[in-house]
């Protein structure tokens, strides 16, 4: 039995022609935007002038910089300023192209400098991510109130702090030492507690729930859970934190003595004063401020973007 199978009806008339989207017209360069433009401009320029002012100086003779000070280009370009902070230069070498003739103990100022900033940035943010874990998940009487009482240290001026801990880091004879510089601000700090805080808060507690009831315990959820969870808002206090410490002179001042446990920016105060008959070695001078920044430098422009989209304490919803 064969079937019959109709031919495919056929359209008559004409084919029905597809709407057609015009292309956007380009926005007009208009006075506003030339304006906003050069406003960008000079500022982004102002901004970089200082560190290209320091690269010029760093390249410059030390001798010819007073000579030169009006001129944008290096002064008798010379890598000297770059030689004594490396200490690839005498003492005689240095006096005689107008520097300071001390060399300056470069390495060990930077082993200091990161030591000092990794045990900080190691110890607040974990001691810091206990604590707001504490205020956001866990319940206990008063949290919320003490959580404003906490936050309240925040209005405190670090300069109100500095003589208590001075006298605490005597008392526990840790003057001079690197634990001595980190141990003040290593546990905690009221900002890196309510930064993670807020993150916490924003993290599904129907997640939490399910790895309880499933028989985890609140120290394995956190280790487990909620520290996996919050690595972008970790990774941006750890970076901020960093920086921070990086950046930290006068408690570094007030409580090293000697060159063991001496960071680059009080090392850099020292370098300053050591100064020659001719004034100071402003090549050397900026050739170590250059160096001592440059890293500080490198590490917000490659964490920079997630800095930026952490601040918005968003969380798992």
């Amino acid at each position: 039995m064969t079937l019959d199978t109709a031919p495919p009806a056929t359209t008559i008339g004409p084919a029905p022609v597809s709407p057609t989207v015009e292309p956007p017209e380009p926005k007009r360069f208009g006075v506003g935007r030339a304006l906003a433009w050069a406003f960008m401009i000079v500022v982004i320029a102002a901004s970089l002038f200082p560190f290209y002012w320091m690269l010029r100086t760093a390249l410059s003779s030390n001798n010819a910089l007073y000579a030169g000070s009006d001129s944008l280009l290096p002064v008798q370009p010379s890598w000297g300023g770059f030689a004594r902070v490396f200490g690839l230069q005498s003492g005689q070498e240095a006096i005689d192209a107008g520097g300071a003739g001390q060399p300056i103990n470069f390495w060990r100022y930077l082993f200091n400098s990161v030591a000092v900033s990794t045990l900080v940035t190691v110890g607040q943010v974990f001691f810091s991510a206990m604590a707001a874990y504490a205020f956001a998940r866990l319940e206990w009487k008063n949290r919320e109130k003490w959580f404003g009482f906490f936050l309240g240290g925040l209005m405190i001026p670090t300069i109100f702090t500095l003589l208590p801990n001075f006298v605490l880091i005597k008392q526990l004879g840790l003057v001079d030492t690197l634990l001595g510089i980190a141990l003040p601000s290593m546990l905690m700090t009221p900002f890196a507690v309510f930064f993670l805080r807020q993150f916490f808060l924003g993290i599904s507690k129907e997640v939490e729930e399910a790895a309880l009831i499933d028989g985890a315990s609140k120290v394995r959820v956190f280790f487990r859970l909620i520290l996996p969870m919050s690595t972008a808002p970790i990774a941006t206090l750890a970076i901020l934190t960093y920086i921070s410490v990086w950046n930290e002179y006068f408690w570094a001042l007030m409580v090293s003595y000697t060159d063991k446990s001496r960071v680059l920016t009080v090392a850099l105060g020292v370098f300053k004063s050591q100064t020659p008959q001719t004034g100071p070695d402003w090549a050397g001078l900026m050739a170590a401020t250059l160096v001592a920044a440059l890293p500080m430098l490198l590490l917000f422009m490659v964490f920079a973007k997630r800095i930026v989209n952490s601040i918005g304490f968003s969380g798992i919803k």
